[in-house]
């Protein structure tokens, strides 16, 4: 059957152009119109797929010829070619080849006089024009002129004719040449002048289409050079931010608002970013000859990260040549599936056997005599005296025989006050309370010692003044918190430091040691040690005093209709109207000096304390401000990370931010993300807490630029405004901003203290060793956990010494804070007292490095260590002078695989700024090469599967995982990740990256919901538990382990107590975010205006089919013509049509009903 249908078609087609009958030729028009009518756009793709495209050409050539043209032919042929054509890719080489552009054009002069033919050769040339390279012909033939003569002067006589003049000169103006001539012949002013004709005397809004054409022709003219400085010299900004001043309110007019938004964000003029240079402030010496990272050309798709998986340009050309033989690594299994030699001399592992004490220790405290006075007597001998460590460096690498002496305890004196700390309840799978061992009278009396004078006895070239940052300075609210029974005035000294004050005293004594697993005591002793950049002087309050988790999760914000193109206008306004742009620098971290700090009414900014990111803030309004963030160290780019302070607010004012020098093509700041916010007055009040804050949140690209004096030869990088406002909840408040939850160093070391100060040695064997020594001269913590043997009996020892390991590392992103939460959840489960957590620690032994990039932390930097590296892209190669945190633990990790040791699961933290949810990606050969297009012999190319049991368990125990946001593929640009490399290195199958969303998730029991901490936190657990039902399910266990699990587990329940949230987790998720409430244009260059959407052009050609033959167009409306007569007409104005189908009624629509462009073809 289909075979004669072809056959039918194609003999249509061959008649229509062999024949000269006019009958025949009708006829098959007819036929043809009917065939096409009908139905959706398969018809017309099969139509084209048999060559009609050429058949109606060469059908239009024939009755072309003829003298004088017959227009009862040619008119349907025209209508035809116009709806053929729109949906043919190669339409435009067609009509080439046909040589039929002249043809097209000299029946539009013809048809000057005779508006009904005209409209018919102006949706050709429309068809036409889409092809740029047939655009461009077109325009030397003189196109561009004729329709300008059919459009102008403004006339809403033969209006049909001006619509599809103006559609089809908006298409021709595509072609940058055909712009040029515009320019050169001075057209632009012309649209500009013809624009303001028809916006100001179309009241009614009945000639939106017109309007919107000419706008189209302006912001294709816009898109050259010369087009945007004549427009700028025509005084176009100022014609069209004036224009739509009226048009806001009213929601019809949204295509016209959307495309002057963008015509405006384009020829904006561009300025460079307002910073003498946009590399960092901070600068690092390096070691050796090694130089800092080199400026890059930037460019809007070179920008990295987020997460592991994003594109990142490759920055180091030094192995070039070896990258080039690699260019198949997705194709070729025998790459895929290569083990690359050492990196390193075999006889350099041996030193990492002291990183494995668990190995080759004794347990000689197993014995039955005190052990707890023991453990206090050790404990206490390492409080007074700083324990000392060997620190693998670069010399001492050549020396594989010395041995690391163990911190086997915190290095800073507890706090007695927060010895019995409460656990996070979301921690624990079994919701019941952690009891602690209790703690004698001894140990009080040595930390109460310690904590009297926490800084005596240290080492002082670890050891610096450290100050709190000021409290709010409100006299009365200041007596009220601190001195509630004092009568008298207090004044609290505005900007002093607060160090060893009777002010801190009172904090101390005022903080209840409610927040678990923190302490600002601890805290304190730790940022004393920190090594910085900038030597920190500060403290932020929300560091040392600690953050508790609100007792509700945030929904994710709801994007207010208009909200982004608001904003941009709010820009312009700068340009337009800028008597009221204060313009007055109030923070800079390059010239303190020419900051303008306490000015009057204006807030008062500080960033220099640890994890801080501010470099500027330059006052723009009465109450907005520009921001600039900071590069990291050694870089000129990697702009996400923000932490600053912000004082002298206003109370219920709507305070604007605009952080101007974002680098991402996007973010989740356009999908329900919000930062967060934390008020020292809150704080202090009984409400510590970090919160989700802001409204009118929207990112999109701005006017700023990089210059090549600026960049430091770093030329044509663009830059994207995150814009958001905020109301703070107390007048003079000290608050703090954060693009994300803040988890600095010392919060890390600090939060290790607490946990070894309060586990439980009878039962958890907890070594804290430090890897190596940081760049910036911090340490690198690597932590050993497992349970303890039952006794020192041979086949206890011996399962002890035989269990499996784990490898986890966190936050090589300094800027993914998200990942220290989650290792924070995960550390807590695992030194718990929950018998679940015990019988886990039965199982593996967990080898930790919590924060692989402890100076990027520190110094506020978002993705680079201080070499100016990724460090999460030097795995193939490491430097042990560049990179030594990656350098060394890639080295124990090639001594486990060289003992036979290397781990069942390795898996790195990240955090993802892109996507919702939380997921892991993995590595697989088959995956890998499906994805590539190659054809996989599964008799040949076998692999182990195991590498997706854990994220299975974990799409159902872990509420915030989803399994189908999970990929495995092995991609070239993710080579030289840690993930991949030890899978390919060390052999292990199931290596993974964990990402964990910024936002919050769009599956499960957290759907539509923000994560906070205590999720995160939550993660961090429920990826224990998951590695418990991974050992019970793919490894063999003893039958006292299994007898265990069966008290305390129930798997099948565990794996099916979410039912209802797996199924909902097991649809199908895309990249795309769902559209929001408004389109969101991240570019000012954007040419998504709907042009290459024809349903608009279809109804028009439906509709002339209902005119009568002959009929001459309307010749203007009057006063006296009723609603019924314009309907009948067929004015422009018309409802929007079905999105599915191309088969439009033959009928004119209501006047004045407008319902968008947003339909699509079929």
């Amino acid at each position: 059957m289909a075979e004669q249908e072809a056959s039918g078609l194609q003999v249509l087609l061959s008649t229509l152009q062999s024949s000269c009958e006019k009958d025949v030729i009708l006829n098959i028009l007819n036929v043809l119109t009917d065939l096409l009518s009908l139905g959706t756009g398969r018809r017309i793709h099969y139509v084209i797929s048999k060559g009609g495209s050429e058949a109606l050409l060469q059908a239009l050539a024939a009755a072309a010829r003829t003298e004088p043209p017959d227009h009862s032919t040619l008119l349907p042929l025209l209508r035809l070619l116009a709806r053929v054509g729109q949906r043919d890719r190669k339409f435009g080489l067609k009509v080439q080849k046909a040589e039929a552009t002249d043809i097209i054009l000299s029946l539009s002069r013809r048809n000057l006089g005779h508006h009904l033919h005209l409209i018919h050769c102006l949706w050709v040339l429309r068809v036409c024009a889409s092809n740029v390279t047939t655009g461009t012909t077109l325009g030397i033939n003189g196109a561009v002129e004729l329709l300008f003569k059919v459009i102008t002067p403004y006339s809403k006589r033969h209006v049909r004719t001006v619509r599809a003049a103006i559609e089809a000169l908006a298409a021709l103006l595509k072609s940058k040449s055909n712009s040029r001539r515009a320019v050169n012949r001075g057209y632009l002013g012309g649209l500009l002048r013809l624009y303001q004709d028809w916006h100001h005397n179309d009241v009614s809004n009945n000639y939106i289409y017109i309007r919107r054409g000419l706008l189209l022709c302006l912001k294709h003219i816009t898109n050259i050079q010369l087009g945007r400085e004549t427009f700028l010299g025509s005084r176009g900004m100022e014609i069209l931010f004036t224009s739509i001043q009226d048009c806001l309110f009213c929601k019809n007019l949204d295509p016209i608002i959307t495309t002057v938004t963008q015509i405006l964000r384009k020829c904006y003029p561009k300025e460079p970013l307002p910073v003498a240079t946009v590399r960092s402030s901070y600068s690092f010496p390096l070691p050796g000859n090694a130089k800092a990272e080199p400026p890059c050309e930037g460019s809007e798709g070179d920008y990295e990260s987020n997460g592991e998986e994003e594109v990142e340009k490759d920055l180091d050309n030094e192995n070039v040549e070896s990258k080039e033989e690699d260019y198949d690594l997705e194709t070729d299994v025998n790459k895929l599936r290569s083990r690359p030699v050492l990196d390193r001399p075999e006889e350099e592992l041996g030193q990492y056997e002291a990183m494995c004490p668990e190995l080759s220790h004794h347990f000689q405290e197993l014995e039955p005599e005190s052990e707890e006075e023991k453990s206090l007597e050790d404990r206490t001998e390492s409080l007074l005296s700083t324990p000392s460590y060997f620190i693998p460096s670069a010399t001492s690498v050549k020396r594989p025989n010395y041995r690391w002496r163990n911190q086997s305890v915190s290095e800073v004196g507890p706090d007695p006050g927060e010895m019995d700390l409460k656990v996070p309840q979301q921690s624990w799978t079994k919701k019941e309370k952690c009891r602690w061992d209790p703690i004698d009278e001894k140990r009080d009396t040595v930390e109460a010692a310690q904590d009297a004078d926490s800084s005596e006895g240290e080492d002082p070239a670890r050891s610096h003044v450290l100050t709190l940052r000021p409290l709010p300075e409100e006299a009365a609210w200041y007596k009220k918190m601190f001195y509630p029974e004092c009568e008298t005035s207090i004044n609290p000294s505005p900007g002093e430091r607060l160090q060893s004050s009777e002010t801190v005293t009172n904090l101390l004594e005022k903080h209840q040691g409610d927040i678990p697993f923190h302490s600002p005591r601890f805290y304190m002793a730790r940022a004393k040690r920190v090594k910085s950049i900038p030597d920190y002087k500060d403290m932020a309050f929300p560091d040392f005093w600690g953050h508790q988790p609100p007792p509700y999760s945030k929904p994710m914000l709801e994007r207010k209709y208009g909200v982004q193109r608001n904003k941009v206008l709010d820009d312009v306004r700068r340009l337009i109207q800028p008597g009221d742009v204060i313009g007055r620098t109030v923070f800079d971290l390059d010239e303190p000096s020419h900051s303008s700090p306490g000015a009057p009414g204006c807030l008062t900014f500080f960033s220099k304390f640890e994890s801080g990111n501010l470099r500027k803030a330059i006052q723009v309004r009465e109450f907005e401000y520009d921001l600039i963030m900071n590069a990291d160290v050694n870089s000129n780019q990697h702009h996400q990370w923000f932490y600053f302070e912000v004082r002298d607010m206003k109370l219920a004012v709507p305070y604007r931010f605009n952080i101007i020098n974002c680098e991402k093509f996007n973010s989740q700041f356009n999908y329900g993300m919000q930062l967060v916010m934390y008020s020292v007055k809150e704080a202090l009040q009984g409400r510590p807490r970090w919160l989700r804050a802001g409204h009118d949140i929207c990112y999109y690209k701005n006017h700023y630029y990089c210059n090549t004096a600026a960049g430091g030869g770093m030329r044509g990088k663009c830059y994207y405004t995150l814009t958001f406002s905020i109301k703070f909840p107390h007048k003079d408040d000290v608050c703090y901003l954060a693009y994300h939850y803040p988890y600095t160093y010392s919060a890390m070391m600090s939060h290790l203290d607490v946990l070894e100060q309060n586990r439980n040695p009878k039962k958890v064997y907890w070594r804290q060793q430090t890897l190596c020594q940081t760049l910036g001269g911090n340490p690198c913590p690597l932590l050993t956990i497992t349970a303890m043997p039952d006794s020192k009996k041979r086949d206890d020892l011996e399962q002890f010494y035989s269990r499996p390991y784990v490898f986890l590392v966190a936050r090589v992103h300094p800027g993914e804070s998200n990942a220290s939460w989650v290792m924070k959840g995960t550390l807590e489960f695992l030194v718990s007292s929950d018998p679940i957590a015990d019988l886990l620690r039965k199982c593996f032994i967990f080898k930790i490095v919590p924060m692989l990039n402890p100076d990027g932390v520190i110094n506020g930097s978002h993705r680079c260590s201080l070499s100016g590296d990724d460090l999460n892209r030097q795995w193939l190669t490491p430097s042990s002078q560049l990179h030594p945190t990656v350098y060394h633990t890639k080295g124990l990790l090639y001594y486990l695989r060289s003992i036979g040791r290397a781990p069942l699961v390795f898996c790195d933290y990240h955090g993802h700024s892109q996507r919702k949810n939380v997921f892991l990606y993995g590595c697989s050969v088959k995956e890998t090469l499906w994805q590539a297009g190659c054809i996989v012999d599964t008799a040949v190319i076998t692999e182990d599967v195991g590498y997706r049991t854990l994220p299975k368990i974990l799409d159902k125990v872990a509420p915030a995982f989803v399994m189908n946001s999970c990929s495995f593929l092995v991609e070239k640009s993710r080579e030289s990740t840690a993930r991949v490399v030890v899978w390919k290195e060390m052999g292990v199958l199931r290596s993974y990256t964990m990402e964990s969303t910024y936002c919050g998730c769009s599956h499960g029991l957290y759907k539509g919901l923000q994560l906070g901490t205590q999720e995160l936190e939550e993660m961090g657990s429920k990826f224990c538990l998951g590695l418990l039902i991974l050992h019970l399910k793919s490894l063999p266990c003893s039958k006292k382990v299994m007898a265990q699990a069966a008290l305390l587990l129930d798997l099948e329940e565990e794996i099916t107590d979410r039912a209802q949230r797996s199924c909902s987790n097991s649809s199908l998720e895309t990249d795309d975010e769902p559209p929001c409430a408004e389109e969101i244009d991240y570019n000012t260059d954007s040419c998504s205006d709907d042009e290459g959407n024809f349903s608009e052009l279809d109804q028009e050609i439906q509709e002339c089919l209902s005119w009568v033959e002959g009929e001459t167009e309307d010749e203007g409306l009057t006063t006296g013509q009723t609603c019924s007569s314009k309907a009948r007409r067929g004015l422009y104005i018309s409802s929007q049509p079905a999105p599915n189908s191309t088969a439009l009624p033959l009928r004119s629509t209501a006047l004045g009903v407008y319902s968008g462009f947003e339909s699509s073809p079929a």
